[in-house]
């Protein structure tokens, strides 16, 4: 999709008040932030102990609460996982401040939780993955914190 598209999204997720300005946002992003900890931590836990189930949704959660904080920190808040994936590639992918395929391992732990969660599929692979994936999304968004 290119830069056109993804603002057209992101308009469209504004209109449909899926995403909202939120200048409270700026405040709150550390909490966000330790919340992903937190849910990177009781995933790993949960990896360790065999409940890969639990350890995917959570290692989602943890990649869910990284976004919303980066976009809290850029002043707005979403309605739906679909429009903070939109907010993500709108406001720092398009901007080359996160990559891509960052967001394509939110998108892919969306669907594993979603399978988790709804069709009780999961696997110790998929939990892994996420995980792994939590703790890269994690990292650079200190990195990006940090840098602004």
């Amino acid at each position: 999709m290119g830069e056109d598209g993804i603002d057209h999204e992101f308009k469209k997720c504004l209109a449909k008040g899926k995403l909202r300005e939120f200048p409270k946002g700026k405040g709150l992003f550390p909490k966000e932030l330790e919340t992903a900890e937190r849910d990177l931590e009781e995933a790993k836990d949960n990896y360790k102990n065999k409940k890969f189930k639990w350890a995917t949704i959570q290692g989602y959660y943890a990649m869910f609460h990284t976004g919303r904080a980066l976009i809290y920190f850029r002043g707005y808040r979403e309605r739906s996982h679909y429009c903070l994936i939109v907010a993500l590639r709108a406001l720092f992918v398009s901007k080359r401040a996160l990559s891509a395929q960052i967001v394509e391992m939110l998108q892919q732990g969306k669907r594993l939780r979603e399978s988790a969660d709804y069709y009780n599929e999961w696997s110790q692979e998929g939990a892994r993955r996420i995980i792994e994936s939590a703790e890269e999304f994690i990292k650079k968004t200190k990195g990006i914190l940090r840098s602004e």
